[in-house]
């Protein structure tokens, strides 16, 4: 788990001092100094978001990769090999063996469409969708710790600076 004795001090202050430095970010990230500390405050912030599930993961041998095809297999049941490359942006030589790892642990199966006998669809098998119900919950628990310490203003721009991200892509 991630040891916050370790995080910069300025990542460790109240809610009203973030909400108070979030008022002029616009203006601020234009120089490289605070270029450098939203950087620094987004690899922080993921590292706590990633803490639990990485060592929950790494008890089973299991990996952060293993965590991302697990999340799109939740999200969308059904979901074929071509969608889940598409989703994690990895070509079928990266998604091999970490997918091929999840079926011969029993958490992932693979079948034929009911539609298209050649297509292969993803689902899990119950010890695997408890394995991701119990990740999520993880991650669920955080956020909504840290989004009520930092109030709704804050969470819907956080949510807006994801989703620029996400389609920037």
């Amino acid at each position: 788990m991630t040891d916050l004795k370790n995080f910069p001090e300025r990542f460790l202050t109240s809610p009203a001092e973030g909400a108070q430095a979030g008022r002029h970010g616009s203006q601020v990230i234009k120089n490289a100094a605070a270029q450098q500390a939203a950087m620094e405050a987004f690899f922080f912030g993921y590292q706590a978001f990633t803490a639990k599930p990485d060592e929950m993961l790494a008890k089973r041998g299991l990996s952060r990769v293993h965590h991302r095809i697990l999340f799109f297999i939740a999200k969308y049941p059904g979901l074929n090999m071509t969608e889940l490359l598409g989703y994690l942006g990895v070509s079928k030589q990266a998604l091999n063996m970490p997918l091929r790892q999840l079926i011969e642990m029993n958490l992932v199966q693979s079948g034929a469409a009911a539609d298209d006998k050649r297509k292969r669809v993803l689902g899990f098998t119950p010890e695997g969708a408890k394995l991701e119900q119990a990740l999520r919950r993880e991650q669920a628990r955080l956020l909504q710790r840290v989004f009520g310490e930092m109030g709704e203003e804050a969470v819907q721009g956080w949510l807006d600076v994801n989703h620029a991200l996400a389609r920037s892509r």
